[in-house]
Parts: structure tokens; sequence; C-alpha cells
């Protein structure tokens, strides 16, 4: 009995000790140490219409559900718009059938249409989104400058519509921006927005800054000078093939961009058929625990 007791008092504070570790252990996540897979996408779901043209939401989710990405960031995101999309939420929507979490900034918002006026009319709104399957801490609209499209004799001037989700990914903070850059062939607006995104996205934060995403349609060729100051900070995630029109694609004007802290593993367009006039792009990173 006096051999089993002292036994017992030798091993009782080791089998604790393992018990402590074993603990830790299951509770800390698998990717504990180097970095956390992320896949990440970005698409312009066309205000929910196919490259026919024709209004069809759940052909878009199936095209989104099939991608299997952690975040997307959305372009061409009506709420409540008009007629194209039935009026209908498209970024609640979305969110609510993907199971994912939402964030949407509003490029335009109206007042409600004079026939549709009344108390509870929500407002009309065209923008951005991002959908994502991890919390959504904080959410911002910041301004670019743009060339309206809903007035007469528009000039630049500052507008909404640039978003940013932080996000945290596994305990991890990230920050996602999602943006539509000016479409016309004259580059002079995008080239104020780009240097105002960068003027966001490189603001200095009181304590060290997340690594960022910058999901979006810009509108231009990788080689486009207007967005050369883009690559000086941020690395392509290039999926080696062009992304519009969707049903013959030409042009790579789509784009999955990163920041230091981001490795990007892989990436590719996505065979999503006639969901939009776009083609979705899909990038595998790998997220720095820093």
């Amino acid at each position: 009995m006096r051999i089993h007791l002292a036994l017992r008092r030798h091993v009782a504070p080791l089998l604790l000790a393992i018990g402590l570790v074993l603990t830790a252990s299951a509770t800390a996540h698998p990717a504990t140490g180097r970095s956390v897979p992320l896949r990440v996408a970005t698409y312009n779901v066309h205000a929910g219409a196919g490259a026919d043209e024709v209004f069809d939401l759940d052909r878009q989710v199936r095209a989104l559900r099939s991608l299997d990405a952690d975040v997307i960031g959305l372009q061409e995101v009506d709420v409540h718009w008009g007629a194209r999309s039935e009026w209908r939420d498209l970024a609640r929507e979305l969110g609510h059938r993907l199971g994912m979490h939402v964030a949407f900034g509003p490029i335009y918002s109206l007042a409600p249409e004079p026939a549709a006026s009344r108390p509870t009319a929500p407002r009309r709104e065209f923008g951005v989104a991002v959908l994502s399957r991890h919390p959504v801490l904080r959410v911002r609209n910041h301004e670019l400058t743009r060339l309206s499209t809903q007035g007469e004799n528009p000039r630049p001037e500052p507008a909404p519509g640039f978003l940013q989700a932080t996000v945290a990914v596994r305990g991890v903070p990230l920050d996602v921006y999602a943006t539509h850059l000016d479409y016309r062939p004259d580059p002079a607006v995008r080239t104020a927005q780009v240097a105002d995104m960068l003027q966001v996205m490189n603001r200095p934060c009181p304590r060290r800054c997340p690594a960022h995403l910058l999901l979006g349609d810009f509108n231009a060729q990788p080689d486009a000078p207007e967005l050369a100051p883009l690559w000086a900070t941020l690395r392509d995630a290039d999926p080696g093939a062009p992304t519009f029109p969707a049903t013959a694609p030409e042009s790579r004007i789509d784009y999955v961009a990163v920041s230091a802290g981001v490795e990007i593993r892989s990436a590719r367009t996505a065979p999503t058929g006639s969901a939009s006039d776009h083609l979705p792009v899909v990038a595998e990173l790998r997220l720095g625990r820093r």
C-alpha cells in the first residue's frame, strides 16, 4: 500500500500536467503556428442577371455555392433597386441562402420612386458586398472619386462604395476590401480611384495593421498604367485566364489582390456558365499569423 501511495503522489501531478497539455492542444486551432488556409473569390453578379440578361437569382446562388469560398467580394449588387431585380435585397438574400455573413456598401442610395413612396418604402441602393463564412467584426464604406451614372452632366467627385469588412478568420483579423472601378475608356477616373484606394488601405493603424485583400471588378487589364501603383504594394492572384465576357472571355478585369502577410497558393476562373456576364476568380490563400 505504501508503494501505491508513493506512486500516486508522483504520478498524479504528471497526469495533471499531461491533461493540461492535451486540453490546450484540443482547444488550439489545427493551423496554429504558421498560417491559416482561406479560399476567396470575386464575382460581378450583374444585378442578378445572367449573360442572357435574364434575372435568375437561383442560378447565381448555385454558381456561388459551387465556388465553396470562405470570403466572396460581389459587385453590381441591387438592394431594392428596381424592377430588373424584382425590387429584392440581393445582398441579404444571397447571404441568407448561402449561410454567410453579409456586409453591403452602397455606391448609390436613392429615395424610393414616387410610385412606391410610402412610410416604410426602403431606399433604392446599388453597390458592392462581402459575403463571409467568418464573423464580420467591423464595416466601413469609404469614398472614392466617382463619375455618377445617376445624374446629368456629372463631374468626378467623392462618393461611397469602397467597402471594408474586417473579418476574424479563425482568430486572425483580415481586412477585406470590395471595389468596382469606373468602366469608361478614359482612365482618368480609375487613376484617381486607385490613388484613393491606396490612401485608405495604407493609412496607419493604432497597432499592427491586419493583412488585407482587394476584391473587385477593376474594368482594366493587369498591365493598364492606371493599375500600376496597386502592384507596387499588392500581389495579383493571376488566374491565368480572362474573365469577361463570361460566354467568350477576352479581357481579365476581375481581381483578387493580396497584401504582405497573405500567401497565394493558386488562382483560377470558375466555370459558372452564363450565371453572370463575368466569370468569378477563385484564389487559394494562406493567411499568416502576425
